[in-house]
């Protein structure tokens, strides 16, 4: 039987059927991993990283975590390379405050670039000291060791002198890691470059897995959070006789503007929920949604942070012949887990332990100590899969939420909450708006003689231990909420045109409370530098590619966007010079190019696309990307994430908008805040160019910066129009064509 494509798969979807089990997944206390009792926790320490067990398995400590992105099955892939182990020998314990080290928050796709880099040297500190004891033992020199790949230890060429890993390496107490530890080489690798199938998917697929909404403790109680009525609203009364009847047995929780109740089935927590009387303040704080770009404009400027510059743009502009300008915004967008967060707490002897999703468990473990007033040391979080996050969303909310009520309950119990939709939308973080002013000159022959370029993008304050979670902030334990914004990087072009000059204006943020989400910064700048060079290569009568490739001089650059474009099929002419055929549907081919960070990852991609010009809806048709992130370690993992983060990006750039009043958020639901369908996705062409012997960099966040003005670009080669404020929503597709006809009659 011929397989099915996962694309023709996923539409077929309606007639799938999987079978769950609804067994609670009960845990009374929560063991500690092997080799974790007493083992330490300095990340100079090989056992802080590393347990090697008395039946030839190891045991790898990992502070980054899994999210459902495949890492897990990557990083016991680094880990069993370096250590000649079968990859099934090993088990990485993952995201426990306990037990592993504070690698920073899972995000920004270091898990490979920076997590799996650490554990990659620890292991090979480990080998290194397994053939100096074998050497040591059987008086030879560490080359004449050899390993078995099974665990063993053996002379080369002499199978009788065998020993295992714990027999000859047991303690790993005495052992710092060396950071100059040789690391196999590549042509050397059995694991490192295959795509081995990811350990989590068996179990999703039969409903096995445990996700934190599975997860139970006997005794627990399940709570629901009442929100405020708006933004900055405070409790002015709460009616607890209006519990009586059908929720007489919930109770009710508060700690200044922070209200819950607390009751014995989820469902009863729910009906207490929507039953309880609550008297809040009148808030209004939020600007007018219709107007956001020109309100964030007008914010001040508390920092003007410095870019890479070249040359003179007064001088370059002075030479150009032709000047061009244009605006770029990128609204407001929701993370929108298609699962609700949720956390489980159980606060016992002043101390709170937690199971959550969070992606920045040691981050995290500081903030709860915070807003509980405990020593950091008493609170302990468990990383367990939840739905997606896709950057900081509710999880961490979530689970603060949980360990204020938890405290508040004095004890009495464990307690579970999972957020309601209206939870998760209205009152997750937000990816702050971002407004650019670009201008470029070109002389006579369309060459590039200035660029210059004005970011306006949220200022960023604090650190991750000091960001405003919600229980804290109306709790009362954060008296001024502290902000995180969007990132600079990639607002300066690669491109090697001879002046430019590039300026990045943080301000103040008074709209929605923000965190970082998907490739925070990199796409939005991205997408208004990469449809502004389209616009200024169709101002100098430029093929988009060509006009690229010759600005473009890492050889790794133009290898990727030649690989996208040959591998697309790209016919070389300048944008939208095609006649369109007669009838409502136009299509169009956009492309576009970053190199993540102006350091990491290359990308180039291409989109096909086609709009109808009678409702102004665009669909994606095709997408075609060459990716470059070094050293490949799992092939058809790094596939998954560069497919997942191109689905979830033309969502984005086609229909999600937060929407919101004066008062709070109001697209809380999936009409209100709709994401991309499966009808709707594309079929999506990978090529992967591997450099086995440079750095692994990252996959999860690079192929989206590059989506949003590839389909824009596409757009103008379809029908003549410049969209230049995502999303795309039909109506200012229709109101483009409009405008271009009048400039046409």
């Amino acid at each position: 039987m011929k397989p099915l494509p996962r694309r023709a798969f996923l539409k077929s979807g309606s007639g799938l059927v999987v079978a769950f089990s609804l067994t609670p997944v009960f845990a009374q206390t929560t063991p500690a991993p092997p080799g974790a009792v007493g083992k330490s926790m300095r990340k100079q320490d090989l056992q802080a990283w590393l347990a090697l067990g008395a039946d030839g398995r190891a045991t790898v400590y990992s502070g980054k975590v899994d999210l459902g992105t495949g890492v897990k099955t990557a990083l016991t892939q680094m880990v069993a390379e370096e250590l000649e182990l079968p990859f099934n020998r090993v088990d990485l314990v993952m995201g426990d405050t306990a037990s592993t080290i504070d690698q920073g928050q899972t995000a920004g796709s270091l898990s490979i670039s920076v997590g799996g880099t650490q554990l990659r040297q620890a292991c090979a500190t480990a080998r290194q000291a397994l053939a100096a004891s074998a050497a040591k033992a059987w008086n030879l020199k560490p080359e004449d060791i050899e390993f078995s790949g099974d665990g063993q230890v053996q002379t080369k060429g002499d199978s009788m002198r065998i020993s295992s890993y714990a027999a000859l390496l047991g303690d790993l107490r005495s052992i710092e890691v060396d950071p100059k530890a040789p690391l196999k080489k590549p042509a050397d690798h059995r694991l490192v470059g295959k795509s081995i199938p990811r350990v989590d998917i068996p179990a999703k697929v039969t409903g096995e897995f445990t996700y934190i909404h599975d997860f139970r403790l006997p005794g627990m109680l399940h709570a629901r959070v009442i929100r405020p009525a708006g933004i900055g609203a405070k409790l002015l009364a709460v009616d607890e006789s209006s519990l009586a009847g059908a929720a007489s047995g919930a109770r009710v929780l508060r700690k200044g503007d922070f209200l819950a109740v607390v009751a014995k089935t989820e469902w009863a927590a729910i009906q207490a929920a929507k039953l309880l009387k609550v008297q809040w303040s009148d808030s209004k704080t939020l600007p007018d949604h219709g107007a956001m770009a020109a309100t964030w404009r007008a914010l001040p400027v508390v920092k003007v942070e410095p870019r890479p510059s070249r040359g003179s743009v007064e001088a370059g502009f002075k030479q150009a012949t032709k000047t061009l300008k244009a605006s770029y915004d990128f609204n407001i967008h929701s993370h929108a887990s298609l699962g609700p967060s949720c956390a489980v707490a159980r606060f016992e002897g002043g101390a709170c332990e937690l199971w959550s999703p969070s992606q920045a468990t040691h981050s995290l473990q500081s903030e709860v100590a915070l807003l509980l007033g405990l020593p950091k040391d008493k609170v302990r979080l468990h990383y367990v899969d939840g739905s997606g996050c896709y950057g900081r969303n509710g999880h961490e909310d979530c689970t603060a939420d949980v360990a204020l009520i938890a405290q508040l309950l004095g004890g009495s119990a464990p307690v579970r909450l999972q957020w309601m939709r209206e939870d998760e939308h209205g009152w997750d973080p937000k990816s702050p708006p971002t407004v650019v002013d670009l201008e470029a000159g070109i002389d006579a022959t369309g060459a590039v003689t200035a660029w210059k370029s004005n970011f306006i993008i949220s200022a960023q304050n604090g650190t991750l231990d000091d960001y405003p979670l919600l229980a804290a902030v109306h709790s009362g334990v954060a008296k001024k909420g502290v902000y995180t914004g969007n990132i600079a990087h990639n607002s300066d072009v690669e491109y090697s045109f001879p002046n430019t000059l590039t300026r990045v204006d943080r301000v103040d943020n008074t709209f929605l409370r923000t965190s970082h989400l998907r490739t925070p910064g990199r796409m939005q700048n991205n997408f208004a530098n990469e449809s502004f060079i389209d616009e200024v290569a169709a101002a100098a009568g430029k093929d988009p590619v060509a006009f690229r490739l010759g600005y473009l001089t890492h050889e790794r650059s133009r290898a990727v966007v030649q690989a996208a474009a040959q591998t697309a099929g790209w016919q070389t002419r300048p944008a939208n010079s095609v006649p369109q055929m007669a009838g409502k549907v136009a299509r169009g081919r956009g492309f576009a190019y970053i190199r993540y960070q102006n350091e990491h990852t290359f990308v180039a991609l291409v989109c096909d696309v086609a709009v109808d010009k009678t409702s102004g809806k665009i669909t994606v048709e095709k997408v075609t990307v060459a990716h470059d992130c070094g050293q490949l370690i799992n092939p058809d993992g790094a596939t998954n994430q560069i497919e997942g983060g191109i689905v979830q990006t033309i969502s984005r750039t086609l229909i999600e908008d937060v929407t919101f009043d004066a008062s709070r958020v109001t697209s809380t639901d999936w009409r209100s805040y709709p994401i991309l369908k499966f009808p709707d996705v594309p079929k999506i062409v990978v090529t992967l160019i591997n450099h086995p012997e440079a750095p692994p960099w990252g996959a999860g966040e690079m192929a989206p910066a590059v989506v949003p003005a590839a389909i824009g670009n596409a757009v103008f080669d379809a029908i003549g129009v410049r969209l230049r404020s995502v999303p795309f929503v039909p109506k200012k597709v229709l109101a483009g064509l409009a405008e271009k006809a009048v400039k046409a009659g």
